[in-house]
Protein backbone atom coordinates (compact mmCIF):
# COMPACT_ATOMS: atom_id res chain seq x y z
CA UNK A 1 0.00 0.00 0.00
CA UNK A 2 1.43 3.37 -0.99
CA UNK A 3 2.11 6.09 1.52
CA UNK A 4 -0.92 8.09 0.48
CA UNK A 5 -3.05 4.94 0.84
CA UNK A 6 -2.13 4.38 4.48
CA UNK A 7 -5.01 3.47 6.80
CA UNK A 8 -4.88 5.69 9.88
CA UNK A 9 -6.32 4.66 13.24
CA UNK A 10 -7.38 8.24 13.99
CA UNK A 11 -9.55 8.19 10.86
CA UNK A 12 -11.26 4.96 11.93
CA UNK A 13 -11.79 6.38 15.42
CA UNK A 14 -13.45 9.51 14.02
CA UNK A 15 -15.63 7.36 11.73
CA UNK A 16 -16.72 5.38 14.78
CA UNK A 17 -17.62 8.51 16.75
CA UNK A 18 -19.35 10.12 13.75
CA UNK A 19 -21.47 7.07 12.91
CA UNK A 20 -22.32 6.68 16.60
CA UNK A 21 -23.75 10.22 16.64
CA UNK A 22 -25.60 9.72 13.37
CA UNK A 23 -27.05 6.37 14.46
CA UNK A 24 -28.13 7.74 17.85
CA UNK A 25 -30.04 10.60 16.25
CA UNK A 26 -31.66 8.27 13.72
CA UNK A 27 -32.90 5.80 16.35
CA UNK A 28 -33.83 8.21 19.14
CA UNK A 29 -35.05 11.27 17.22
CA UNK A 30 -35.89 10.54 13.57
CA UNK A 31 -37.74 7.25 14.03
CA UNK A 32 -39.86 8.16 17.11
CA UNK A 33 -40.81 11.55 15.63
CA UNK A 34 -41.52 10.29 12.09
CA UNK A 35 -38.76 12.38 10.52
CA UNK A 36 -37.58 11.03 7.16
CA UNK A 37 -34.02 11.06 5.82
CA UNK A 38 -32.33 11.39 2.46
CA UNK A 39 -30.12 8.87 0.70
CA UNK A 40 -29.88 5.18 1.55
CA UNK A 41 -30.72 5.88 5.19
CA UNK A 42 -34.03 7.34 4.04
CA UNK A 43 -34.70 4.21 2.01
CA UNK A 44 -34.08 2.05 5.09
CA UNK A 45 -36.68 4.11 7.00
CA UNK A 46 -39.19 3.61 4.18
CA UNK A 47 -38.58 -0.16 4.28
CA UNK A 48 -38.97 -0.11 8.06
CA UNK A 49 -42.31 1.71 7.83
CA UNK A 50 -43.71 -0.49 5.05
CA UNK A 51 -42.32 -3.92 5.91
CA UNK A 52 -40.93 -3.65 9.44
CA UNK A 53 -37.35 -4.27 8.29
CA UNK A 54 -34.61 -3.27 10.74
CA UNK A 55 -32.45 -0.37 9.43
CA UNK A 56 -29.42 -1.95 11.10
CA UNK A 57 -29.60 -4.80 8.57
CA UNK A 58 -30.99 -3.01 5.50
CA UNK A 59 -28.20 -0.41 5.71
CA UNK A 60 -25.67 -3.15 4.95
CA UNK A 61 -27.86 -5.04 2.46
CA UNK A 62 -28.66 -1.96 0.35
CA UNK A 63 -25.02 -0.88 0.25
CA UNK A 64 -23.62 -4.24 -0.89
CA UNK A 65 -24.64 -3.87 -4.57
CA UNK A 66 -23.46 -0.24 -4.60
CA UNK A 67 -20.04 -1.27 -3.28
CA UNK A 68 -19.80 -4.05 -5.88
CA UNK A 69 -20.62 -1.55 -8.63
CA UNK A 70 -18.36 1.24 -7.44
CA UNK A 71 -15.35 -0.52 -5.94
CA UNK A 72 -13.08 0.33 -8.88
CA UNK A 73 -13.99 4.00 -8.66
CA UNK A 74 -13.38 4.29 -4.93
CA UNK A 75 -9.76 3.10 -4.77
CA UNK A 76 -8.28 0.85 -2.09
CA UNK A 77 -8.30 3.17 0.92
CA UNK A 78 -11.64 4.80 0.06
CA UNK A 79 -13.16 1.33 -0.37
CA UNK A 80 -11.90 0.20 3.05
CA UNK A 81 -13.09 3.43 4.67
CA UNK A 82 -16.51 3.15 3.00
CA UNK A 83 -17.01 -0.46 4.10
CA UNK A 84 -15.92 0.43 7.62
CA UNK A 85 -18.33 3.40 7.72
CA UNK A 86 -21.25 1.26 6.52
CA UNK A 87 -20.60 -1.51 9.05
CA UNK A 88 -19.97 0.96 11.87
CA UNK A 89 -23.25 2.77 11.20
CA UNK A 90 -25.19 -0.50 11.07
CA UNK A 91 -23.64 -1.69 14.34
CA UNK A 92 -24.46 1.59 16.10
CA UNK A 93 -28.05 1.54 14.85
CA UNK A 94 -28.37 -1.98 16.27
CA UNK A 95 -26.78 -0.93 19.61
CA UNK A 96 -28.97 2.17 20.03
CA UNK A 97 -32.09 0.08 19.37
CA UNK A 98 -31.04 -2.14 22.28
CA UNK A 99 -30.39 0.90 24.49
CA UNK A 100 -33.34 3.22 23.73
CA UNK A 101 -33.46 6.77 25.11
CA UNK A 102 -36.80 8.56 25.39
CA UNK A 103 -36.47 12.33 24.88
CA UNK A 104 -40.22 13.07 24.82
CA UNK A 105 -40.11 15.44 21.84
CA UNK A 106 -43.48 14.46 20.35
CA UNK A 107 -45.05 17.70 21.58
CA UNK A 108 -42.48 19.88 19.77
CA UNK A 109 -41.56 18.75 16.27
CA UNK A 110 -39.61 21.96 15.69
CA UNK A 111 -37.11 21.09 18.42
CA UNK A 112 -37.01 17.49 17.17
CA UNK A 113 -36.11 18.70 13.67
CA UNK A 114 -33.37 21.01 14.98
CA UNK A 115 -31.82 18.31 17.16
CA UNK A 116 -32.07 15.65 14.44
CA UNK A 117 -30.29 17.88 11.92
CA UNK A 118 -27.66 18.97 14.42
CA UNK A 119 -26.66 15.50 15.59
CA UNK A 120 -26.78 13.90 12.14
CA UNK A 121 -24.88 16.81 10.58
CA UNK A 122 -22.18 16.76 13.24
CA UNK A 123 -21.77 12.99 12.94
CA UNK A 124 -21.69 12.92 9.14
CA UNK A 125 -19.45 15.97 8.97
CA UNK A 126 -16.95 14.26 11.26
CA UNK A 127 -16.90 11.23 8.97
CA UNK A 128 -16.47 13.39 5.84
CA UNK A 129 -13.78 15.56 7.42
CA UNK A 130 -11.51 12.57 7.96
CA UNK A 131 -11.97 11.27 4.43
CA UNK A 132 -14.71 8.72 5.07
CA UNK A 133 -18.25 8.03 3.95
CA UNK A 134 -21.17 5.86 5.01
CA UNK A 135 -21.66 4.62 1.44
CA UNK A 136 -25.08 4.88 -0.15
CA UNK A 137 -25.71 7.83 -2.46
CA UNK A 138 -22.08 8.97 -2.15
CA UNK A 139 -21.05 5.92 -4.16
CA UNK A 140 -23.84 6.45 -6.69
CA UNK A 141 -22.87 10.11 -7.09
CA UNK A 142 -19.27 9.16 -7.87
CA UNK A 143 -20.50 6.67 -10.49
CA UNK A 144 -22.69 9.35 -12.11
CA UNK A 145 -19.81 11.81 -12.08
CA UNK A 146 -17.38 9.37 -13.69
CA UNK A 147 -19.67 7.82 -16.30
CA UNK A 148 -22.05 10.65 -17.15
CA UNK A 149 -20.16 13.81 -16.17
CA UNK A 150 -22.79 14.85 -13.61
CA UNK A 151 -21.20 16.80 -10.71
CA UNK A 152 -21.49 15.04 -7.34
CA UNK A 153 -23.36 17.93 -5.74
CA UNK A 154 -26.18 17.81 -8.28
CA UNK A 155 -26.65 14.06 -8.18
CA UNK A 156 -26.52 13.95 -4.36
CA UNK A 157 -29.17 16.66 -4.17
CA UNK A 158 -31.38 14.94 -6.76
CA UNK A 159 -31.11 11.56 -5.02
CA UNK A 160 -31.93 13.08 -1.63
CA UNK A 161 -34.97 14.89 -3.04
CA UNK A 162 -36.19 11.66 -4.68
CA UNK A 163 -35.93 9.71 -1.43
CA UNK A 164 -37.54 12.48 0.63
CA UNK A 165 -40.54 12.72 -1.68
CA UNK A 166 -40.85 8.92 -1.63
CA UNK A 167 -41.03 9.15 2.17
CA UNK A 168 -44.49 10.71 1.83
CA UNK A 169 -45.62 7.09 1.59
CA UNK A 170 -45.42 6.82 5.37
CA UNK A 171 -45.27 10.43 6.70
CA UNK A 172 -47.63 13.36 6.19
CA UNK A 173 -46.95 16.86 4.88
CA UNK A 174 -46.48 18.30 8.38
CA UNK A 175 -43.80 15.75 9.20
CA UNK A 176 -42.19 16.33 5.81
CA UNK A 177 -41.87 20.05 6.55
CA UNK A 178 -40.03 19.29 9.78
CA UNK A 179 -37.91 16.78 7.88
CA UNK A 180 -36.89 19.54 5.48
CA UNK A 181 -36.00 21.70 8.48
CA UNK A 182 -33.82 18.88 9.81
CA UNK A 183 -32.22 18.49 6.36
CA UNK A 184 -31.32 22.18 6.25
CA UNK A 185 -29.79 22.10 9.73
CA UNK A 186 -27.99 18.90 8.73
CA UNK A 187 -26.39 20.59 5.71
CA UNK A 188 -25.28 23.58 7.81
CA UNK A 189 -23.65 21.41 10.46
CA UNK A 190 -21.93 19.29 7.85
CA UNK A 191 -20.56 22.52 6.37
CA UNK A 192 -19.36 23.69 9.79
CA UNK A 193 -17.77 20.35 10.65
CA UNK A 194 -16.33 19.47 7.27
CA UNK A 195 -15.93 22.96 5.73
CA UNK A 196 -18.61 22.22 3.15
CA UNK A 197 -19.96 18.98 1.79
CA UNK A 198 -20.52 19.20 -1.95
CA UNK A 199 -18.92 22.27 -3.57
CA UNK A 200 -15.43 22.05 -5.06
CA UNK A 201 -12.46 23.62 -3.28
CA UNK A 202 -9.74 25.79 -4.75
CA UNK A 203 -6.47 25.51 -2.84
CA UNK A 204 -3.65 28.07 -3.02
CA UNK A 205 -0.37 26.66 -1.72
CA UNK A 206 2.51 29.06 -1.02
CA UNK A 207 5.52 26.84 -0.51
CA UNK A 208 9.26 26.57 -1.03
CA UNK A 209 8.68 23.22 -2.78
CA UNK A 210 6.10 23.97 -5.48
CA UNK A 211 7.40 21.42 -8.00
CA UNK A 212 7.39 18.59 -5.45
CA UNK A 213 3.84 19.34 -4.32
CA UNK A 214 2.50 19.72 -7.87
CA UNK A 215 4.10 16.44 -8.94
CA UNK A 216 2.76 14.63 -5.85
CA UNK A 217 -0.74 15.98 -6.54
CA UNK A 218 -0.55 14.58 -10.07
CA UNK A 219 0.93 11.20 -9.16
CA UNK A 220 -1.04 10.48 -5.97
CA UNK A 221 -4.34 12.23 -6.66
CA UNK A 222 -4.40 12.31 -10.48
CA UNK A 223 -5.20 16.04 -10.32
CA UNK A 224 -3.57 18.82 -12.29
CA UNK A 225 -2.02 21.94 -10.77
CA UNK A 226 -1.20 25.45 -11.97
CA UNK A 227 1.58 27.86 -11.02
CA UNK A 228 1.16 31.55 -10.24
CA UNK A 229 4.12 33.90 -10.18
CA UNK A 230 3.89 35.71 -6.85
CA UNK A 231 6.10 37.94 -4.74
CA UNK A 232 6.34 38.17 -0.98
CA UNK A 233 5.34 41.63 0.30
CA UNK A 234 8.01 41.55 3.03
CA UNK A 235 10.90 39.65 1.43
CA UNK A 236 10.14 40.87 -2.12
CA UNK A 237 11.34 37.47 -3.31
CA UNK A 238 9.61 35.95 -6.37
CA UNK A 239 8.17 32.47 -5.95
CA UNK A 240 5.74 30.00 -7.49
CA UNK A 241 2.35 29.49 -5.86
CA UNK A 242 0.54 26.21 -6.58
CA UNK A 243 -3.19 26.26 -7.35
CA UNK A 244 -5.22 23.04 -7.18
CA UNK A 245 -8.97 22.39 -7.44
CA UNK A 246 -10.25 19.26 -5.69
CA UNK A 247 -13.55 17.76 -4.59
CA UNK A 248 -14.39 17.91 -0.85
CA UNK A 249 -13.71 14.18 -0.49
CA UNK A 250 -10.12 14.79 -1.68
CA UNK A 251 -9.44 17.76 0.58
CA UNK A 252 -8.28 15.66 3.52
CA UNK A 253 -5.83 13.74 1.32
CA UNK A 254 -4.45 17.00 -0.11
CA UNK A 255 -3.90 18.41 3.39
CA UNK A 256 -1.89 15.32 4.35
CA UNK A 257 0.13 15.51 1.14
CA UNK A 258 1.08 19.16 1.72
CA UNK A 259 1.98 18.56 5.36
CA UNK A 260 4.18 15.61 4.40
CA UNK A 261 6.18 17.59 1.84
CA UNK A 262 6.32 21.06 3.42
CA UNK A 263 5.01 21.62 6.93
CA UNK A 264 5.78 25.35 6.61
CA UNK A 265 3.58 25.78 3.52
CA UNK A 266 0.92 28.50 3.73
CA UNK A 267 -2.35 27.09 2.41
CA UNK A 268 -5.58 28.92 1.63
CA UNK A 269 -8.77 26.97 0.87
CA UNK A 270 -11.42 28.72 -1.23
CA UNK A 271 -15.05 27.82 -1.87
CA UNK A 272 -15.57 27.22 -5.59
CA UNK A 273 -19.17 27.72 -6.68
CA UNK A 274 -18.92 25.78 -9.93
CA UNK A 275 -16.15 23.81 -11.61
CA UNK A 276 -16.28 22.86 -15.27
CA UNK A 277 -13.75 20.68 -17.04
CA UNK A 278 -11.58 17.64 -16.67
CA UNK A 279 -12.19 15.60 -13.54
CA UNK A 280 -15.37 17.44 -12.61
CA UNK A 281 -17.81 17.55 -15.55
CA UNK A 282 -16.07 14.91 -17.65
CA UNK A 283 -13.64 12.11 -16.94
CA UNK A 284 -10.00 12.55 -16.19
CA UNK A 285 -7.79 10.54 -18.55
CA UNK A 286 -6.70 7.24 -17.08
CA UNK A 287 -3.03 6.95 -16.25
CA UNK A 288 -1.26 4.09 -18.08
CA UNK A 289 -0.53 0.99 -16.02
CA UNK A 290 3.06 0.92 -17.31
CA UNK A 291 5.22 3.97 -18.08
CA UNK A 292 5.89 4.53 -21.75
CA UNK A 293 9.40 3.92 -22.96
CA UNK A 294 11.30 6.91 -24.22
CA UNK A 295 12.01 6.85 -27.94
Amino acid sequence: MQKNEKIRLIDLLMFTIGTALYGWGLVNINIPNHLAEGGITGVTLILRALFGLNPAYTTVLLNIPLILIGWRILGKRALIYTIYGIISLSVWIWIWQKVPVSLGLHHDMFIAGIIAGTIAGAGSGLVYRFGGTTGGTDVLARIFEKNFGIPMGRSLFALDVLVLFSSLIYIDIREMMYTLLASYVFSRFVAITQEGAYAARGVLIMTDKPEEIAMAVFKEMNRGASYFNTEGSYTREPRLTVYVVVSPSELHQLRQLIERIDQRAFTTILNVQETLGEGFTYNRPRKPLLPRKKQ
